[in-house]
């Protein structure tokens, strides 16, 4: 069936401002049935990616839905919707959208709380867009950006002096449920030297979206913050368009010549919006329940990230990875680490000590410290590792008094030094450690 421009102009009314009309014809598809998460229509021809609307013209149940082609086979497109469907009925219209949408950016964005589609949560009104831009931001020749060579102050003694960052890299956070990831992002949010924030909320649970924005970011931390919230009620493709939001966000004001810090809550939460699409429409799982598709787009989404050419912005970014069950060889937590930068391990056991932040700094590496510290700061990095490892590999002996002093040299400075190297690593949820008192803590702890 085919529609003229002026009914389909009246049918997105009010829709989206980003939807720019055809000028032709357009095919007009019937929705067949739904099974799980995904429809089925047939008698339109729409491409991978493209955007359409579901409606129901039923005069005393009209409902359109917005849902993006996943699949085809044969005469029939599989589609996965992007809200709910309550309402949507066999036969319903299915209208393919004249292009794959565009999302609201501008400096009017800081402050504010949006979902994956640009819209406000926080109630504060419309927001004004500068500029309107497609999700897929414009691809940088690696040999073209700029190699990573300045630290970044993030406020936390242990991290500036043992795991120094560097401006335009990308970490992860590696730890279970409830070992202070969010904590420990929030603090970065605060104490991080960074023009532009963007945070992503990414399938959390709806509590947490609004005790981290009021509670762990804090006003002064939003009014340069720009977050982006897709909670676990969420449908799955609204939470994989978050987390590619938030990465579009950080590249528009990095485009900008800004120097971004992106935070995204978690990495996780988006390779399983994605097991959830690919298995909806067939795809067979591969290892753990996770087809391939998403062990593809991890490093599609990760590598947006980083510096730009060189002379232009940065963006630097920590993703969050949950290890079911603290296990590190779960395969999103293997697979992470295989495309990022470095990964800080968070410990289930030094969180139970009350030590926070709880970074096991024996399992945790920055991959870029080595060209951006002094050498006599990595020596001393290096050293203090070698002192916390050898009295975590004594622990056992020393507290049931089994260790005899002047068995080892090494041993026994370690013991003599482990309650003021334990100090170093720990730190106050309101207190900002910067990188020179950082380093000069670290020598005083050594004894340099």
């Amino acid at each position: 069936m085919r529609i003229d421009r002026v009914s389909f102009a009246r049918r997105l009314e009010g829709y989206s401002d980003a939807i720019s009309l055809p000028s032709q014809p357009i095919l007009e598809g019937r929705l067949l049935r739904m099974v799980g998460l995904t429809l089925e229509a047939e008698g339109l021809r729409a491409a991978i990616g493209s955007r359409c609307l579901v409606i129901n013209s039923d005069s005393y149940h009209p409902v359109q839905v917005e849902a993006e082609v996943m699949g085809f086979s044969g005469g029939k497109i599989y589609l996965m919707p992007v809200g709910s469907l309550a309402g949507i009925a066999p036969g319903a219209r299915v209208v393919p959208l004249p292009d794959a949408g565009r999302l609201p950016m501008g400096m009017t964005m800081l402050g504010r709380v949006l979902d994956g589609a640009g819209r406000a949560l926080d109630g504060k009104g419309g927001m004004k867009a500068e500029d309107w831009v497609p999700m897929d931001g414009p691809a940088i020749n690696p040999l073209n950006r700029d190699p990573i060579s300045q630290p970044l102050d993030v406020g936390i003694r242990s991290i500036n002096g043992l795991l120094t960052v560097g401006r335009g890299q990308r970490l992860g956070l590696f730890a279970g449920t409830g070992v202070g990831k969010s904590v420990l992002l929030g603090m970065m949010t605060r104490f991080t030297e960074a023009e532009i924030i963007v945070v992503g909320l990414i399938g959390e649970r709806g509590r947490e979206v609004k005790e981290f924005i009021d509670e762990i970011l804090g006003e002064e931390g939003l009014k340069r913050s720009v977050v982006v919230a897709s909670p676990a009620d969420d449908a799955p493709l609204m939470r994989l368009r978050a987390a590619q939001y938030c990465t579009r966000i950080a590249e528009y004001f990095r485009d900008k010549g800004k120097n971004v810090l992106l935070l995204m809550d978690s990495l996780t939460r988006y390779a399983q919006a994605q097991r959830e699409i690919a298995l909806a429409i067939g795809e067979p799982p591969a290892t753990k329940g996770y087809p391939p598709s998403v062990f593809a787009k991890l490093p599609k989404l990760v590598e947006r990230a980083g510096n730009a050419e060189a002379g232009g912005g940065s963006i630097t970014a920590f993703y969050t990875v949950l290890s079911e069950g603290d296990d590190q060889q779960d395969p999103i937590a293997d697979a992470a680490r295989g495309v990022l930068d470095g990964h800080f391990v968070l410990s289930r056991r030094l969180a139970e000590e009350g030590h926070y932040p709880a970074i096991d700094i024996e399992s945790s590496i920055s991959r870029v410290m080595p060209q951006v510290v002094p050498p006599e700061q990595l020596k001393q990095a290096q050293r203090f590792k070698q002192l916390w490892a050898r009295y975590q590999q004594s622990r056992d002996l020393i507290s049931v008094g089994a260790y005899v002093p002047g068995g080892d040299a090494d041993t026994d400075l370690a013991i003599a030094r482990q309650p003021v190297m334990a100090q170093y690593l720990r730190q106050g949820l309101s207190e900002s450690v910067g990188m020179a008192q950082s380093r000069d803590q670290l020598a005083g702890v050594l004894g340099q």
